[in-house]
């Protein structure tokens, strides 16, 4: 057949197609942003911010400063935006420790500017006495998860899907400094001193929707059933956290870990982890909504046994997923 007829049958076959059909729109979908979650992605984060050479990544350390350089780079590469034109945003902790804050801004569609806080602590308690404090599930975890949901939001943007809220994207140090991180995100809020970089307004506490903290992702030593590995704490109020969503999309995208709305059925666990020591209190005492992801504390925390070999990364990733669909249906 020579190309000729080849053509002029192709061209046949194409005016056989109605119009209407021609002319179908495809729907961008989330799972394509699974294309960019690659478990072993997730495991070289984890061991690289639990490497020794980081030294346990105190505030106020050199490793600190190297992580807060990591994180800046892997928001630029992804595309995102800085605001006051930098992505690391210094502070002083109450003790006089200098601390690093790194932002970037996925910017949303919407004409009148309403964003999302997506937020991790990177800080861990460093060397200690000559003991090393890799800091692996606290928090390289929620880090790691923090950098592959970004990446995820950043493909989805690049083949064009619409968000109508922007995403601000923020890894904090000082958590196990009195949560001096997000009390300097809070502070700079209030003050007005971060500018939208698209829109070129103050981002003012007003324009916050939600506030998602990622703390302890990684392990799964502490299962809600035992035996089971496959599960996820979220930690909302019941009436701002949006859990009917969490749950459809954990169902829809046949991801079906079992889901936790308290800390092990404990009232008091459950107000300690949520309202008082991880770094969405800070919004909560202003009445900002805040949502808290976990996989619970285990017998390995805050101890130098908390290695990358201690996780469990194929869970991981089924969480890292679960979080970005939640989010998806949110923004």
């Amino acid at each position: 057949m020579t190309k000729i007829i080849k053509i002029i049958i192709i061209g046949c076959l194409l005016a056989c197609i109605p119009a209407r059909a021609q002319s179908v729109r495809y729907t961008i979908s989330p799972i394509n942003a699974e294309t960019v979650l690659k478990t072993e992605q997730i495991r070289s984060s984890v061991e690289y911010l639990s490497d020794p050479s980081l030294g346990g990544r105190a505030t106020g350390s050199d490793g600190a400063r190297k992580v807060s350089v990591w994180l800046s780079e892997q928001l630029r590469a992804m595309g995102m935006k800085p605001l006051n034109g930098a992505w690391t945003h210094g502070f002083r902790t109450g003790g006089g420790l200098f601390g690093r804050n790194v932002i970037g801004l996925l910017s949303g569609n919407a004409e009148t500017p309403h964003y999302i806080v997506l937020m991790a602590h990177y800080d861990n308690l460093g060397t200690l006495n000559g003991t090393f404090y890799p800091g692996a599930d606290s928090n390289a975890s929620g880090v790691a998860a923090l950098v592959e949901v970004a990446r995820m939001f950043s493909y989805m943007k690049s083949i064009r899907r619409k968000y109508g809220t922007s995403l601000l994207v923020v890894a904090l140090d000082g958590k196990e400094k009195d949560l001096a991180g997000a009390n300097e995100l809070w502070r700079e809020l209030e003050q007005q001193k971060l500018v939208d970089p698209v829109s070129g307004k103050a981002i003012a506490p007003g324009d916050i929707s939600l506030v998602v903290n990622l703390d302890q992702l990684g392990a799964t030593l502490s299962p809600l059933t035992k035996g089971n590995p496959n599960y996820l704490m979220m930690l909302s109020e019941e009436s701002s956290g949006r859990r009917s969503i969490l749950e459809s999309v954990n169902k829809a995208q046949h991801i079906d870990l079992e889901l936790g709305y308290d800390y092990y059925g404990s009232k008091d666990f459950t107000n300690l982890f949520y309202r008082r020591i991880s770094d969405q209190k800070v919004f909560l005492d202003q009445g900002i909504p805040a949502v808290m992801f976990t996989s619970g504390i285990t017998m390995m925390n805050n101890k130098p046994e908390d290695t990358p070999s201690s996780l469990d990364y194929d869970v991981m990733r089924k969480r890292i997923q679960l979080i970005f669909y939640y989010l998806d249906k949110v923004l």
